[in-house]
């Protein structure tokens, strides 16, 4: 256990989020997504639903504010914009850690060709249908001039 983490974040996960660089994706899918088959990297958060895990990432992940999407979730069969409760809660969760990006939905084939592509998996054992979700890593940007210093230099050994 580590301060000010949540308890979510397992030792694997930290290391992979830590590894991902600038504009390399994350999925986090539910308990019925073929993860073995899709993952890159798999990472394995059995016993945890969808959301809290969310939550645990956004905590600790800086989302891209290069690109003007960056925030992806999965549609219900092929309807674009419907909302089943569980995306609702998704964009609730992004909307608290990044209040100026959109959940952008991507139909089918889009959106698992893009989990194909991300950098890592996280398998959930979230029940309901159709939740899924895409992450962009960002950057974090390096204090202005000016302002107040971390407390430890970690180039200063």
């Amino acid at each position: 256990m580590l301060k000010g983490l949540d308890p979510l974040l397992s030792p694997e996960l930290l290391a992979t989020l830590r590894a991902m660089g600038h504009g390399d994706e994350i999925a986090i899918v539910d308990g019925n997504y073929p993860g073995v088959e899709d993952a890159r990297r798999l990472i394995r958060l059995d016993g945890h639903h969808l959301i809290p895990v969310l939550n645990a990432v956004l905590s600790v992940l800086p989302i891209d504010d290069f690109v003007p999407e960056a925030i992806f979730r999965s549609t219900v069969k092929a309807e674009r914009d419907k909302l089943d409760p569980v995306h609702e809660e998704m964009i609730d969760c992004c909307a608290r850690h990044e209040p100026h990006r959109q959940v952008v939905p991507l139909v089918g084939q889009d959106f698992y060709g893009r989990v194909r592509a991300a950098h890592a998996l996280i398998q959930t054992s979230e029940p309901r249908l159709y939740a899924n979700i895409i992450l962009r890593k960002g950057v974090i940007y390096p204090k202005e001039p000016g302002t107040q210093a971390a407390e430890v230099d970690p180039f200063v050994y």
